[in-house]
This record gives structure tokens, C-alpha cells and sequence, in this order.
């Protein structure tokens, strides 16, 4: 009750949160709140959120100064992007998907993949038209389907949970679920590949099947591709827009940030990320990129090994799946209110944060409640820093072989 003018009115009764937002758990609190840097020790390494703890390279670095010295820079851009941009990236993708890319038809400039991805949903959803998502999903599609009318259906991949040693290829795709969950209302299917966060990279067969149950049942593909100049171990990242049939039922989302290190340019910056584009064949970045990569991806999967630790060996993106089934701590140990009656794996990362230094991310965040299950078993660690902090890290992490099952 409150007291207004001298009277007192019921304010219990106010204007409630549309359901879109309890649907698309935008009301819960979401992991990164959780594991925020705030709520962790201090000197925690964080390996859990993916962002870069180096900069860009020089010569993007000098674009944006200079873009930042001139007038046109400074002031509204085109809305479909600016044309030095489009252009850059018509010429940079040409010869990778194969056809001759028009500027102002084909090529849209957003600030940052999510709005890029939110815009497809914009454009092409209807009330109650359903999304396919294979699980784990990147969690922000979950609200930018639910909040424009979509309703998301789950397809989870199943990893191999006998072998010791497990690559992202071994999370797979059950065809015959994915069928059965098409129906009249679905619209489109979401493809994230390299994947975040199994770092699985889809193989042109698993790609093919895909694009045939497009064709078959009219469906969109949104295609998210943002980490798809990480890729290791010779794996080839295949776009599904090139497959027969597939150009005109696909919209590709790629990501400056991912590519350059810029996770921060999504809000500016054009020119610099033009200027990254036009140079970056010349200069071999992408080459440099996947070596330096491979090389900060070998420290964890060396920690893990001598561990003992079940792990996913990721094929692209920057992220590694750890196995926490073998990790324990006791009983009594004093878990706060937000990770307590959520997932096995959100207790292991909190405990491992706190204890040991390093923090990771809750896989189990990534399913729906049906599923959540699977995700629990595992711990997703970002290698996208430097060699010495990912050193680090794995010295601590070597403290875990006091609280590791052998029978496990």
C-alpha cells in the first residue's frame, strides 16, 4: 500500500511484465549475472565469459583512430551499412561462398551478430511460429525468438559420454529427432556452426541433411557463423548457404568482433573493421590467428590431460567442454542462494571459481528444462586470452587432483 494525496491505494495490482519476458527467461537471473566478476574472488582468472583479454591488431587499431579523426566517421552512418564496409565484405566473401554478392540487396551491417540475428527473427516470424534450436543453444536466442512471437523447439546434440577422448565431432545430430520435431508452425531452423559452446563444426553431410529437410518442409535456415575463421585440426567450415538450393531460404550472421578481437566494435568503428577486411588476405591474419589459437587451446587441453579430466576437443570456435562428473567437494560447503537447486555444473564452476581461481560457465544454462540434464555434466572454459593467463590458470587448475574421483 502507499500513501498518495493523503489516501492510501493498493499498489499490488500494477501493469505485469509481458509473458514473453518469463518465457524468454529474461526475468531469471541469468548466468552471467551469477559469475559475474563482482560475485567471484578478486584475482579469479576468468575463463568463463568470451572475450578477449588482448587487443586488435595494430593496423585495425590505426583505422579506428584514424576513422575517429574524420568528420564523416563521426556521424550517421547508412542503415544498411556503410558502403567502404559492404563493399569490403562483398570482396572478402565472394570467393568463399561462390557468387557475386549485390551491396545493397545482400549485405546488412547491424550493430553486432545478436542484432544481426535478432533482425532475422524480426523479419520472418510470425505469432507461434516455431524454432528449431539444437541444444546447448546460445542463450540469447532463446528471448529474441520468444520476444518477436516465436516459440522455440528443442533439438538436443548427443555427445559420446564413453570415450576418454571426445572431439566436438562426436556431439551429433539424431536426424530422425529432428524430423519428428518439425510440424506445420515450424518456420525456420537455427544452425550455429563453428558452435558455441561445443565448438563442433558441422560436416557438409550433416549440412546436406539439413538443407534437405529445408527444402522439403520450406523451412528458413539463420545461420549463425560467427567464429568461422576459428577452426582447428584441418576442419573445414562449410557454408550452408552454398549447398544447392540453400542461397535464397538462408541468411548468414558473421561477427567483426570474433574475427578481429574486437568483441567491443559491435557499436562503432565501421571504418576500422573495413580496413581489417581489406588487408586481411595480404597480411595472413586468419593464418597467424588459427596458429596462435591452436597454441592457447593446447594449454587447457595439456591441463585436462594431466588431470585425467574427460574434456571435449573442440574442432572451432574458442571454447572447451569439460567433463565435472569426476569433481567433488563437501557436503556442507557454503553455496550461495543463486546456484543452489540449479545444476550439478553450476555448483562445480561456483566451487572451482572460489576454491581454485578460475571461473567457467554452467553448461546446463544452455538447454531447456526437458534436457537440462545433459548439459550439467559439463563446464565450458574460454581460451580466447593470452598464452601466460591461460598458464595460469592451468597451474591453478592443477590444485583440482584433490577433489577428482578416481572412479569417476
Amino acid at each position: 500500500m502507499a500513501q498518495i494525496n493523503g489516501s492510501t491505494k493498493d499498489r499490488s495490482n500494477l501493469i505485469p511484465f509481458s509473458s514473453r519476458l518469463r518465457e524468454g527467461r529474461a526475468l531469471a537471473q541469468d548466468v552471467w549475472s551469477i559469475f559475474n566478476a563482482a560475485n567471484l574472488p578478486h584475482d579469479c582468472i576468468n575463463l568463463g565469459q568470451g572475450y578477449m583479454n588482448f587487443a586488435p591488431p595494430e593496423w585495425i587499431q590505426e583505422a579506428a583512430n584514424e576513422a575517429l579523426g574524420t568528420v564523416s566517421a563521426s556521424h550517421y552512418s547508412h542503415p544498411r551499412g556503410r558502403p567502404r564496409l559492404r563493399e569490403a565484405l562483398k570482396k572478402y566473401y565472394e570467393p568463399m561462398i561462390g557468387r557475386t554478392l549485390n551491396t545493397e540487396k545482400e549485405i546488412l551491417v547491424t550493430s553486432g551478430a545478436n542484432e544481426g540475428q535478432y533482425s532475422v527473427f524480426v523479419a520472418f516470424l510470425e505469432e507461434g511460429d516455431e524454432v528449431i534450436m539444437f541444444e546447448p543453444f546460445f542463450d540469447q536466442y532463446l528471448p529474441s525468438v520468444t520476444f518477436n512471437g516465436g516459440k522455440p523447439v528443442y533439438v538436443p546434440l548427443h555427445p559420446d559420454t564413453t570415450s576418454h577422448k571426445t572431439t566436438s565431432n562426436d556431439w551429433v545430430v539424431d536426424f530422425e529427432e529432428l524430423r519428428r520435431a518439425i510440424t506445420s508452425r515450424t518456420k525456420m531452423i537455427i544452425v550455429n556452426t563453428p558452435h558455441n559452446p561445443v565448438g563442433k563444426v558441422f560436416t557438409q553431410t550433416e549440412l546436406e541433411k539439413i538443407a534437405a529437410l529445408a527444402e522439403e518442409f520450406n523451412l528458413l535456415i539463420m545461420s549463425d557463423e560467427v567464429y568461422d575463421t576459428l577452426t582447428f585440426d584441418d576442419k573445414e567450415h562449410v557454408r550452408i548457404a552454398t549447398l544447392p538450393g540453400m542461397w535464397d531460404r538462408t541468411v548468414t550472421v558473421g561477427s567483426a568482433g570474433k574475427m578481429f578481437n574486437a568483441t567491443g566494435y559491435r557499436v562503432g568503428w565501421l571504418e576500422a573493421a573495413a580496413a581489417g577486411l581489406e588487408q586481411i588476405v595480404e597480411r595472413k591474419f586468419l593464418e597467424k590467428q588459427r596458429r596462435e589459437y591452436s597454441e592457447r587451446r593446447q594449454v587447457l587441453i595439456d591441463c585436462f590431460d594431466s588431470l585425467g579430466l574427460k574434456y571435449t576437443r573442440p574442432e572451432g570456435s574458442y571454447f572447451i567442454l569439460l567433463d565435472i562428473g569426476a569433481i567433488t567437494w563437501p557436503e556442507d560447503y557454503p553455496f550461495p542462494e543463486s546456484v543452489k537447486g540449479r545444476g550439478r555444473d553450476f555448483l562445480a564452476c561456483w566451487y572451482i571459481a572460489t576454491e581454485f581461481g578460475v571461473s567457467s560457465i554452467p553448461v546446463s544454462e544452455f538447454y531447456c528444462e526437458e534436457h537440462v540434464s545433459i548439459g550439467e555434466r559439463y563446464a565450458r572454459f574460454a581460451f580466447c586470452k593470452d598464452v601466460e593467463t591461460l598458464r595460469q590458470a592451468a597451474c591453478r587448475l592443477q590444485n583440482l587432483r584433490s577433489v577428482i574421483k578416481t572412479d569417476a
